[in-house]
């Protein structure tokens, strides 16, 4: 017989008396059925013998010789910030001896629970744990889509993560915008204004930036965490006369960083604007918050708008609608103005709502 363990078939028989279980590395059930026949037609035939299974690796061998070479050549380009995510977190799990010595296949639920339990014991965060637990999560279920291991432990996050859910009040982020120092003040006002996550906004080049198209022009993010980061974004009258007067400051170029700084990368980092932040904060005085914050700002103030979550996904540039629609959350009138524009539900029927007549009485209509 054939099954599916994550995006490959395997196969399984018994053979005199032994079970025989590979996986055909292939994501074709048709092309999985032929492989099994001709293993069991070899076998018959006495062509092979029955395969001894490979030593399957530790994870600390795995996370070196398989994980971070495919974190690699799969981030580093693209995503850098999900590349240091993975070096990040695979340093931790490699640090825990009592995981990082265990075989793949011999990692359990309890494993990831002492290990859960041991980072909390070093005073760490819930949301820092929750991250480590992630990337084992995602080693594990590799390790069966490359065939290591037959299947994965249900490896759970904790709960209790704390989310970031500072929203920004307009009276909060005109006084933050007042005391901010460029390049920072307009770095906000974009991420107010386009829900544009930090990196993507830091990452922004002017030929990435349209001055014709839409109202106020738009503007295209390349890349990001997700496939469906690349997305088009309107401009709002307050981007476009902040993005303008820099472009014309800079002679109107038409290429490069739009926020060039002295960094590695050549463009604004977190940590070169992390003082004009922390001073920004000082003198308006507002609650802390982290730049992130009015990304979330926006996409609430959007789904309050009444924007539907494909909408927003779309703007927001989530790979998942679920994500979405936390920010979504219609009120009792949307809802029943929702059922009130279905038209068809009343086609055919008066105005007038006739009511059943009582028993043992004749309807109104009916024989006087």
């Amino acid at each position: 017989m054939i099954y599916k363990r994550g995006n490959v078939y395997w196969y399984k028989f018994m053979w005199n008396g032994q079970l025989v279980r590979e996986s055909t590395k292939q994501g074709n059930d048709k092309v999985a059925r032929q492989m099994e026949a001709a293993h069991r037609t070899a076998l018959a035939k006495g062509e092979v013998g029955i395969r001894e299974r490979k030593p399957v690796p530790t994870l600390a061998t795995f996370i070196e010789d398989r994980i971070l070479p495919w974190a690699e050549a799969t981030f580093e380009t693209n995503c850098p910030k999900n590349h240091k995510w993975y070096k990040d977190q695979c340093r931790v799990l490699k640090a825990y001896k009592p995981l990082a010595r265990r075989s793949l296949d011999t990692i359990t639920t309890e494993s990831a629970s002492e290990f859960a339990a041991h980072r909390l014991g070093e005073g760490k965060q819930i949301a820092t744990v929750n991250s480590a637990l992630r990337v084992l999560r995602r080693i594990l279920n590799l390790a069966v889509e490359w065939g290591v291991i037959e299947h994965a432990p249900k490896i759970k996050a904790l709960s209790g993560e704390n989310r970031r859910e500072r929203v920004v009040t307009a009276e909060e982020e005109a006084k933050y915008l007042a005391a901010a120092a460029e390049p920072l003040a307009s770095i906000a006002t974009v991420l107010a204004d386009t829900g544009m996550r930090p990196e993507e906004c830091f990452r922004l080049c002017w030929e990435h930036v349209t001055w014709i198209n839409g109202r106020n022009g738009a503007l295209l993010v390349t890349r990001g965490k997700t496939a469906s980061a690349r997305r088009v974004l309107p401009m709002t009258p307050r981007v476009r006369a902040v993005l303008e007067a820099r472009w014309n400051a800079a002679e109107k170029p038409e290429e490069g960083w739009v926020w060039p700084a002295r960094t590695q990368s050549g463009h604004v980092v977190p940590n070169s604007i992390y003082g004009q932040h922390l001073a920004a904060l000082a003198a308006s005085k507002v609650r802390p918050f982290v730049l992130y914050s009015l990304r979330h700002t926006f996409l609430t103030r959007l789904g309050e708008s009444g924007c539907d979550a494909w909408t927003l996904a779309r703007i927001a540039g989530h790979s998942s609608v679920a994500v979405s629609a936390r920010y979504v959350h219609p009120s009792e009138d949307r809802v029943m103005e929702a059922i009130a524009r279905l038209g068809g539900h009343n086609s055919g029927h008066t105005g007038e709502t006739q009511l059943p007549a009582p028993a043992g009485e004749l309807p109104a209509s009916g024989i006087q």
